[in-house]
């Protein structure tokens, strides 16, 4: 026996409203979620450059406001950041931003030298993709002029680009996230040298010869270049550190 037309046509309005609630609650989640990432880039970018200085507290109603959002996107970005250990939430308080302690800075290194080294092994062994080998080689003869924090800022974002770069030619998504996590507490502290006036040596040297060894296909050179590179970058940074007034 066939349904009533009454009862079929109602039946056909029930999954045309549950369509069109789906399509409703993606569209409005897709929304968030976009916001949500605009939150967090932005908000990452300001406590790495300093705008948000470390110890800063901030509260969700304030970023909500800054950043041009509800509080949701600022909740989910500030998640987010903590893991990457660039904010701190406090229950019952707000966030603050994470301190650069002689301890952290010791841990960003010894994680650089476990995944970068790797990163840069792998890079010699597999490193076949010709366009990104070039702009790697381009990269590493990067420099900037010590009277100039536009030009520094400009190194920063290439020196990022050529160690992520590196980790993108070993072809293993894992160390490729691992580096960029790195690299971001890296330009903190690069851009934390800026206030204090000190841009260090710049590092082409060091970055021809990471290069060189990639090119030529030698793991262990590779590696080893690597290490030195951010054994030499550290020894300056904590020199800096330990020397300064400002920075005990």
């Amino acid at each position: 026996m066939r349904p009533p037309t009454s009862f079929r046509a109602y039946g056909g309005m029930v999954a045309k409203a549950v369509v069109q609630k789906r399509a409703r609650l993606n569209y409005v989640s897709g929304v968030r979620d976009k916001l949500s990432e605009k939150v967090y880039r932005a908000l990452k970018r300001d406590i790495i450059r300093g705008v948000h200085p470390a110890g800063e507290f901030l509260s969700e109603k304030d970023l909500a406001k800054k950043y041009k959002s509800s509080r949701t996107p600022v909740r989910e970005a500030a998640l987010r950041l903590q893991e990457e250990r660039l904010l701190r939430i406090v229950s019952n308080r707000g966030y603050f931003v994470s301190q650069i302690t002689l301890q952290e800075l010791n841990d960003v290194y010894e994680y650089r030298a476990a995944v970068e080294c790797a990163a840069a092994e792998l890079a010699a062994r597999k490193g076949t993709d010709a366009e990104l080998l070039q702009k790697l080689s381009s990269l590493a003869e990067t420099s900037y002029r010590t009277d100039s924090i536009e030009s520094y800022m400009e190194f920063i974002e290439a020196d990022t680009l050529f160690h992520v770069g590196i980790a993108r030619l070993s072809r293993n998504q894992m160390l490729i996230r691992a580096v960029s996590e790195a690299r971001s507490q890296m330009e903190r502290i690069m851009y934390a040298a800026i206030d204090i006036h000190y841009y260090g040596e710049v590092p082409t040297r060091e970055h021809k010869e990471i290069m060189k060894a990639i090119r030529e296909r030698n793991p262990d050179s590779a590696r080893k270049c690597m290490y030195k590179h951010i054994i030499q970058s550290k020894d300056k940074v904590f020199r800096l550190t330990t020397s300064s007034p400002t920075h005990p």
